[in-house]
């Protein structure tokens, strides 16, 4: 009887999930990622529709607090710092908030972003940055709220809203100039202690030139002043691997020492065993 139950609860429970209703939701999810110059500009929001309803000072009241959209929290994300109106915005991620009027909109980017709608409580030390811009009437309607990033430069863009026959547009900056020559200085510079540890590492993990890995791993000890255990442990390994065990088991007494002044007790080990391998006779 109770096999019976079971398999009856379980095609019930079938059928119900096969029976759930999909209808399109009414203020549909929108990803928007655009790259300015070199930095990654990411928006979700959800996006409501006028249906033949007044928006502006009636569905969305001018000189309130508005989600800049619909359902959760509409987010704003940048890969690098960008300036607004002169102020910088740090990189990340914030829920974007408008309060629009006749004339102009005010822009709030706060750093609480898993709301649905505008915050129960409103903390001012959560707004990272705030500025006001002009509004703007547009011939055309435009039927669905709309984000979009327009006027694409390499070092600025708009971020634009337009709803009914309304826009406003947000210029912002983006570190381009700085991010491309610290790019050009760094690479022109040379290669720096990680890189050359990275070639050391992948040639003795492939079985490569143990030669070149232990020049490799030997000059990123020198660029590098504060002589990382772990460069040592695989200097030492390199060592071994070609038949130097002296010289193996002095580099890992080097890297056992910073180990153990880290307080890395699994770099420590990993010394200790090795260290005992290679003085048997």
């Amino acid at each position: 009887m109770k096999k019976i139950i079971l398999v009856l609860a379980m095609i019930i429970a079938n059928y119900v999930t096969e029976a759930q209703v999909k209808t399109p939701q009414p203020s549909p999810k929108s990803t928007l990622t655009q790259i300015v110059g070199l930095t990654t500009v990411e928006i979700v929001y959800s996006r409501p529709s006028a249906k033949g309803r007044d928006v502006f000072n009636n569905l969305v009241p001018f000189g309130k607090l508005w989600r800049t959209g619909a359902n959760e929290n509409t987010t704003i994300s940048f890969s690098d710092d960008v300036v607004i109106d002169g102020k910088t915005l740090p990189k990340g991620k914030y829920a974007l908030y408008t309060t629009p009027k006749a004339d102009n909109w005010e822009f709030i980017f706060y750093t609480l972003t898993d709301n649905w709608g505008n915050p129960d409580t409103w903390d001012d030390t959560k707004v990272a940055l705030k500025t006001t811009v002009k509004s703007e009437h547009i011939d055309r309607f435009v039927e669905s709220f709309t984000i979009g990033i327009n006027n694409i430069d390499n070092n600025f863009a708009h971020l634009e809203l337009s709803w009914e026959k309304t826009i406003v547009a947000l210029k912002f900056e983006v570190p381009t100039a700085k991010t491309a020559m610290a790019s050009i200085d760094k690479v022109l510079a040379g290669p720096g202690a990680g890189d050359y540890f990275s070639a050391a590492q992948y040639l003795f993990q492939s079985n490569g030139d143990l030669t070149k890995a232990l020049t490799y791993v030997n000059k990123a000890l020198e660029m590098n002043t504060d002589k990382p255990f772990w460069y040592n442990r695989l200097k030492s390994l390199i060592q071994a691997k070609q038949g130097d065990k002296n010289g193996a088991i002095a580099t890992a007494k080097i890297s056992l020492a910073s180990a153990e002044a880290a307080k890395n007790q699994d770099y420590v080990k990993m010394n200790k065993d090795s260290i005992a391998e290679w003085s048997k006779k």
